[in-house]
């Protein structure tokens, strides 16, 4: 008997897998219905909780970001950083104390930086050199009166050490002792520049913190040039007076005595003697009336008698009074005026000026010269100049010529009976009346006095 292909044990299996498989589906079924509900718990659970973070990065995170910016660029000194994000609480609270704390910080800033500006303009246009070294002896600054002083440029001292910039031997001196002591040290150097002399005054004194302790020192430089040229023609100029008297008084006194022995009874000695003591009498005079008139012009209260004038009827009435001078030394005396020329000048000073000039041509030229005087107009002044064929002035000596007493040489100038303060004289005219005078000279060759009234 044949069995049949499919057994019961087989068919049994089949069966049991459809029983497992359909009760495997009605669980799954199952699970699967629960699982979807889950699965949307957790997206609306997902969803509310990113809907939760955004809100607190929204309202906390991203304003304390936006804070921590602002403050990293405060930080970095941008003053105008500021917070935009208008919140309320404790975050809102940071946010204003923040923006009130950027516009302190702005403000501050402005006033340091507007009294800096003020600081720097005040030390650049201040009439003394100033230089400031730490206490490690390194330069941090440099105004601009002491590079005019000593040349070169700020960056070529700033951030070096003060010996290696600073040449002068005496400078590390006042340094050295001004950091040794600690006190105020004061010294003087003198230096060459362009062929004048200039004498300059240090002063070094120590920098302390609030501790008293040394961290630093400042260097003032004074220009004490013109000081010391006061100085020194205060001394020249009683020096020079005391010698100009004495001369003349020297020469009467001697001639009056040796009449007195006796002298006076030969009447030729007498008259001769008489005739020197005359002389000297005038020159004396002459003298005394040059010092007080360098004393009325240089008086606060001197005030000039101003006129309208004609110029050229000024110099007309002048001229005749040299030429018989010019003629007795066979000087050729010429005179070129323009036409017309009026000012308001003092008139009596401006024939003294022009007395002065003329005085100095004849005397200092020789012989057959030349004298040529000149008078035109220009745009805010009257020009006169007087030019010689006579010895001429030394280029070195021109700087000097209107200082008082001073003879480029001392017998010449002696002998032709100037007193020394003529050209003195006529610069002061010409500074009261606001006017200059210019000189041109070559040795040997001629001189040439420019001086320039203004007309009003």
């Amino acid at each position: 008997m044949k069995k049949s292909l499919f057994s019961k044990p087989l068919i049994s299996y089949i069966i049991g897998i459809f029983l497992i498989i359909f009760a495997t589906g009605a669980v799954i079924s199952q699970l699967t219905s629960e699982y979807i509900i889950l699965f949307s718990v957790l997206i609306i659970e997902f969803i509310v909780l990113i809907i939760m973070l955004l809100h607190v990065f929204e309202k906390y995170v991203k304003p304390i970001k936006a804070a921590t910016k602002t403050v990293d660029k405060l930080v970095k000194g941008n003053y105008r950083a500021r917070i935009h994000h208008p919140e309320i609480g404790s975050v809102g609270e940071l946010s204003r104390k923040i923006n009130i704390l950027a516009r302190n910080l702005s403000e501050l800033s402005f006033q340091e930086e507007m009294q800096e500006k003020q600081l720097v303009t005040v030390i650049d246009n201040t009439q003394s050199g100033l230089v400031l070294i730490d206490e490690k002896g390194y330069v941090h600054l440099v105004n601009r009166k002491f590079i005019s002083m000593f040349g070169k440029n700020p960056r070529d001292y700033v951030g070096y050490l003060y010996y290696d910039v600073l040449e002068n031997e005496r400078i590390h001196q006042t340094v050295q002792q001004t950091f040794l002591y600690e006190k105020t040290v004061k010294t003087s150097i003198t230096q060459t520049k362009e062929l004048e002399k200039k004498y300059i005054e240090i002063v070094g004194a120590p920098i302390f913190n609030e501790k008293k302790m040394l961290k630093g020192a400042v260097l003032v430089f004074y220009d004490i040039t013109e000081l010391k040229k006061l100085e020194i023609m205060r001394k020249d100029f009683v020096a020079n007076v005391s010698h100009e008297l004495k001369t003349p008084i020297t020469s009467i006194k001697g001639f009056a005595e040796t009449l007195l022995d006796g002298a006076a009874k030969e009447q030729e000695t007498r008259e001769k003697f008489l005739a020197i003591i005359f002389e000297e009498s005038k020159r004396l005079n002459l003298l005394i009336d040059d010092l007080l008139t360098l004393s009325k012009l240089e008086k606060d209260e001197f005030r000039l008698h101003v006129t309208e004038v004609n110029a050229a009827e000024l110099l007309r009435d002048i001229i005749p009074m040299f030429k018989q001078r010019a003629e007795n030394k066979q000087i050729q005396l010429s005179v070129n005026v323009e036409q017309g020329l009026s000012m308001k000048v003092d008139a009596d000073r401006f024939k003294q000026v022009i007395i002065n000039l003329l005085a100095n041509a004849i005397s200092y030229t020789p012989e057959h010269g030349e004298i040529t005087v000149t008078m035109d107009e220009t745009d805010q002044s009257i020009h006169v100049s007087v030019a010689d064929t006579g010895i001429g002035i030394p280029q070195d000596a021109l700087p000097r010529i209107f200082e008082r007493f001073y003879r480029v040489d001392k017998t010449r100038s002696r002998n032709t009976g100037g007193t020394g303060l003529g050209l003195a004289i006529v610069k002061h005219i010409m500074e009261v009346h606001g006017g200059k005078i210019t000189v041109d000279s070559e040795l040997n060759k001629g001189t040439t006095f420019h001086v320039y009234f203004p007309k009003a």
